[in-house]
């Protein structure tokens, strides 16, 4: 007799489909490669979904017309961990940066829960302030102590949660396999961004300061041998929206809001000549995989995560000026060089099928 499917349920995010950050693309692509080995339960933000499917891959989609970030998302979390102690035979937890207390929870329904611990050392984030950060790590020493699993993305990452909470984690990294290079040809696109026939650098993150946007914009304001692509959601932040002001109509830099449409962000960042990538506080970060994936020549902000992704072999700069030392004398055999060590690195450790087989292995 055919045994019936674990139940497992994933919380913690937006939801999907994936159309906000790394987390959701974690469980997007896990909901494809896992649908014929468990029964699958996402939790999605109804307030992110003008369309709502009933599911997605097979897997059930469940709507809380809550917001799944900032303060509303503590209460977002601890309805959805909360539903799922009642049904899931196995919880994944994705990011407890809010709500890791609740962790303990699953005593009293006896469940699995694995807790995906985030970027890296998200209780030191910058634009956190002092009670935010003290509350963000007693969320995650909680979520690592109480979870049967824990999983860093990065082995700094996992050596910094035995350091700081005393626990053993597992090593799983972001897949970048799902990008798609979209040709200059495509005349609807090019005509929305112009610029991309010509020679540009383009970079993605959120508008928070340990991004280092203004160290970036600061650069190009500074260089003018091929302009600055940055997407961002600008308006998230204070922060964003006074680097928008100051730079939206800057020579030699074009800021465009965050693209959520997988073929247009694809498009902006598949014809990028380089890819600048300034997180500070990651520990894989998905855009920069991504970029790697799509054969992109790779200057990175000089962080110990950001070297132990692309293994030592990229582009680093540790500020304003040096960043447009690095543009100005790399070579044209350097980049070359550069596009196919990235691209190596990517196929070979960001895949998502084998990401999805190291969870299916944990998972049980």
């Amino acid at each position: 007799m055919t045994q019936p499917k674990k139940k497992l349920h994933i919380v913690g995010i937006h939801g999907v489909p994936a159309k906000y950050g790394g987390f959701e693309t974690l469980a997007d692509f896990l909901c494809q490669y896992l649908q014929d080995t468990y029964d699958i339960t996402v939790y999605c933000n109804a307030n992110k979904y003008a369309e709502k499917p009933e599911t997605y891959f097979g897997a059930k989609l469940i709507y809380i017309p809550l917001d799944a970030s900032g303060a509303k998302g503590i209460i977002y979390d601890a309805i959805t961990y909360s539903r799922a102690c009642w049904s899931a035979d196995v919880i994944l937890y994705l990011s407890p940066v809010g709500s890791g207390i609740i962790t303990p929870l699953k005593y009293l329904f006896g469940k699995k829960v694995i807790v995906n611990h985030g970027g890296f050392n998200e209780w030191e984030r910058e634009k956190l302030s002092w009670f935010q950060k003290k509350w963000a790590k007693l969320g995650h020493r909680v979520a690592a102590q109480f979870s049967d699993i824990n999983i860093a993305d990065n082995e700094l990452y996992r050596k910094s949660l035995k350091d700081n909470f005393g626990v053993d984690s597992e090593v799983i990294r972001y897949g970048g396999d799902h990008v798609k290079k979209v040709s200059i040809s495509n005349n609807e696109l090019l005509t929305k961004y112009p610029f991309a026939d010509k020679k540009y650098a383009a970079s993605v993150s959120r508008a928070q300061i340990d991004n280092n946007l203004h160290m970036v914009l600061e650069a190009f304001e500074n260089f003018s041998l091929y302009p600055l692509v940055l997407i961002s959601n600008w308006n998230v932040s204070k922060y964003g929206r006074d680097l928008y002001r100051k730079y939206k109509n800057a020579d030699n830099i074009i800021v465009l809001d965050a693209i959520y449409d997988k073929e247009e962000l694809d498009f902006v960042r598949g014809n990028a000549y380089v890819y600048v990538h300034s997180h500070s506080r990651c520990g894989t970060a998905p855009s920069l995989v991504e970029a790697m994936a799509l054969s992109k020549a790779i200057i990175s902000f000089d962080a110990p995560t950001n070297r132990e992704t692309t293994q030592n072999k990229a582009i680093y700069f540790s500020d304003s000026s040096e960043l447009i030392e690095k543009l100005s004398s790399n070579t044209e055999e350097a980049l070359n060089h550069n596009r196919a060590e990235m691209f190596s690195i990517a196929s070979t450790e960001y895949s998502w099928a084998t990401i999805s087989e190291q969870y299916r292995k944990l998972i049980g």
